[in-house]
């Protein structure tokens, strides 16, 4: 099913840096998976990158992204930190697709191992956590480095708690365009669930 607000952030996503803000359950990853699949096309030797906070989440989503398009499985791989670096190297450079936690890339390309100047798309899943010296910084600044021609892909349910916060996110990851819709926006509207909501206070010992 074509949905017009995913098509409208997809097509945002390919052609600037974009920070996409979707309540949860709306299709983030759906609308990352089509942009991934896009530069994946374009850029036969290019590199993408799917940064996610925790293990749980890179399983998550590099299981929904091969589902969702069909990202070939000998193209791509999840790495966390449990994996040696000597595996890693192998592939970083037999493999393009990545879905890793964001330690991975900051570490591999200050070592040398990962080809930060082959780098295309950079998908970063709860960017909101882009503040200060988190991981994700640190990977942006570097690829930039190697490479100033790269995408920037930014997922977030929840952008920030102000105007100052979500100004750190934005020029942390090299955002240009906010793509961004609530529960009341009307295209969203008809694909929201129902939610039943039961506070419960606990007292504590």
């Amino acid at each position: 099913e074509k949905r017009d607000y995913q098509f409208s952030m997809v097509e945002s996503a390919l052609f600037r840096n974009s920070l996409i803000c979707l309540p949860t359950g709306l299709g983030k990853t759906l609308i990352a998976a089509v942009v991934m699949y896009n530069f994946y096309r374009w850029f036969p030797r290019g590199k993408i990158i799917f940064m996610a906070p925790n293990r749980p989440l890179v399983g998550q989503q590099i299981q929904a992204c091969r589902d969702i398009v069909s990202i070939p499985t000998s193209e791509s791989i999840a790495m966390t930190g449990k994996m040696a670096p000597e595996t890693r190297a192998k592939h970083w450079t037999s493999k393009r697709i990545f879905f890793v936690t964001p330690e991975i890339p900051q570490h591999d390309i200050a070592s040398g191992i990962c080809p930060a100047e082959e780098v295309c798309l950079l998908v970063i899943d709860e960017a909101h956590k882009a503040h200060g010296d988190y991981a994700y910084c640190e990977v942006v600044r570097h690829v930039s480095k190697a490479n100033p021609y790269f995408r920037v892909m930014a997922l977030s349910a929840t952008p920030g708690a102000d105007f100052a916060a979500i100004q750190d996110v934005i020029s942390n990851l090299l955002i240009s365009k906010i793509e961004l819709k609530t529960e009341d926006s009307p295209d969203v509207k008809p694909y929201m669930h129902t939610r039943y909501v039961e506070e419960s206070a606990v007292q504590l010992d």
